[in-house]
Formats: C-alpha cells, sequence, structure tokens
C-alpha cells in the first residue's frame, strides 16, 4: 500500500540544481552596495524566499531587501532562469513516480511567473498536475505556497500528502498544512536541518526516493 498518495516537490535544490542563475543573481544585485560576493559564499540563497534570505545573510532593512529583490530580478529575468541543470535521475525518477499513480505538483518559493519557462525548459511540465509559486513581490511564505497547491489539489487528506524538499522552509511550510516532509540529500540542506526541523524521512538518494514510493 502507498504510504502516500500526492506528493508536493520543492523545485530549487530538490527536482533541479539551481544555484548557478541563482548565486549570479544574488551578486549583481549586491553590486549595489558595493559588495563584490564570491559565488560559493551565496549558496544558501538557493530554496529559501529572497525575502528572508536578504536580511538573513546581509542584514537588509525592509527598503534595502525589496531593491535587492527587484535587482535580483532583473537579472535572473534575463540570464538565470534556465542557468540551471535537473539533477541526475531526476527526469525518469517523476516519469516513473507518475506511472505508478502518484499525483505529482511543485510548490516552490520560486515566483510563479517563471514557472512555465522554466517547466518547459526542462521538459517536466507533463509531469504535473499543480505547479505552484509565491507571489511576484516574493512576500508569500512557503506555507502558503503549500496551501495553494493544496487547494488547487482539491483539498486532500494533508495525511495522504508528502513534501519532499532540501531545506527548513520545506518542512516548517509543510507543516503549518498538516504536511509531512522528506528532505533530500542531494540538495543544500543537511541531514542535521532535516532532523532539527522534525522532517519525517530522508532521502539520501533519487533511488532511496524511488524506493520508499512503491507502485
Amino acid at each position: 500500500m502507498k504510504p502516500y498518495s500526492i506528493l508536493l516537490f520543492d523545485l530549487d535544490g530538490t527536482l533541479q540544481d539551481s544555484a548557478p542563475g541563482i548565486t549570479k543573481s544574488v551578486q549583481f544585485a549586491m553590486k549595489k552596495w558595493g559588495r563584490e560576493i564570491p559565488l560559493q559564499e551565496l549558496q544558501g540563497f538557493v530554496g529559501p524566499p529572497l525575502s528572508w534570505s536578504f536580511p538573513h545573510y546581509f542584514g537588509l532593512g525592509e527598503a534595502d531587501t525589496r531593491e535587492a529583490i527587484r535587482l535580483f530580478r532583473t537579472y535572473y529575468r534575463e540570464h538565470g532562469v534556465t542557468d540551471a541543470t535537473l539533477y541526475d535521475g531526476i527526469y525518469d525518477a517523476l516519469a516513473t513516480l507518475k506511472k505508478r499513480g502518484y499525483r505529482l505538483a511543485i510548490a516552490t518559493s520560486k515566483p510563479a511567473v517563471f514557472l512555465p519557462r522554466i517547466t518547459a525548459a526542462f521538459g517536466i511540465a507533463d509531469f504535473f498536475e499543480v505547479i505552484a509559486g509565491a507571489s511576484p513581490d516574493d512576500t508569500g511564505t512557503k506555507a502558503e505556497v503549500v496551501a495553494e497547491a493544496l487547494s488547487r489539489l482539491g483539498n486532500p487528506d494533508p495525511a495522504t500528502v508528502l513534501m519532499i524538499g532540501d531545506r527548513e522552509h520545506d518542512i516548517e511550510g509543510a507543516r503549518a498544512n498538516g504536511v509531512k516532509t522528506a528532505g533530500v540529500l542531494w540538495g543544500y540542506g543537511s541531514r542535521e536541518e532535516f532532523c532539527s526541523h522534525g522532517a519525517a524521512h530522508i532521502f539520501e538518494s533519487v533511488a532511496d526516493m524511488l524506493a520508499f514510493l512503491p507502485a
């Protein structure tokens, strides 16, 4: 018997390695404040909402955070949207899970306006029944994105849903909606992060995920 019937996937750090496009966009934005930051120091921006990350990592106030997000979007829209790669095995895993009868959805903190272009570019759009993202101004929380995805899926019993993501925000956003989370170790989170925030499961690899989710 399937432990879950609906799978909500995070995008950045879970389905695709989005670090190149995201970190270059952050680097571009922070030049306004005279900050030249090496890309390898910006990995923490992959996944969480920008409205959280800019104050958290750089101490920006509300107005500067809005400006940083605007600059980030300017660069990302032109250069960063498809500057990413699907993780090894993800395409085939999605095809397999779809064939096994799972209902698949995306719930990401990335603005919804970018998602059609991204999912089409990587050939994964048709796997998903629902693709939910954040508002253009990045003011929403992961909990709100998960709630929107669940609503568009017909408000299923949360016990039948599993959120699959790579950061604490995925765990907290899912928990706010009564949904359990599996943390993936191929992304940007760690086992310690998942354990301390109460992930129900941890997948070490894509193969591990498929083994846990039977036909």
